[in-house]
């Protein structure tokens, strides 16, 4: 698929941190409990780390006990791609920024007393935050 920000490897390496490479270019995963904006509670925006698309407003961020930072949806529909991921033997849907292709993390149905039901588990390293004035 072809995204408006597409940058080779190297240039990606150039910009960010190794962690955010390894998360959003590489599809890896902090650990569970680490990241830094997993206990923020500002109103704000949520954008990606990479490209500094907008994804996810605070007033949709909810603590699931999960040890990631969790959405019950994002700013717009076409903000993230929705992907299977079939790896680790078992049936997920990732979710990437749909501006650069990064990934974030994953989508789960187990948004239990959310508006949508779902829970957008994110990685902090694939987020900025921008609190509002």
């Amino acid at each position: 698929m072809g995204y408006d920000v597409e940058k080779t490897d190297e240039e990606w390496r150039a910009e960010l941190t190794p962690e955010q490479f390894a998360v959003l270019r590489e599809a890896g995963t902090e650990r569970a409990w680490t990241g830094e904006l997993l206990d923020e509670e500002r109103a704000g925006l949520y954008t990606c780390a990479a490209c500094g698309a907008e994804l996810f407003q605070s007033g949709t961020k909810f603590d699931s006990h999960c040890g990631w930072p969790s959405f019950y949806e994002s700013v717009r529909p076409d903000a993230v791609q929705l992907l299977d991921d079939d790896s680790l033997g078992m049936r997920r849907t990732e979710v990437r920024c749909a501006r650069c292709g990064s990934h974030l993390g994953h989508v789960f149905p187990d948004g239990f007393g959310t508006p949508t039901g779902d829970r957008y588990c994110m990685n902090s390293l694939s987020l900025d935050f921008t609190p509002s004035e």
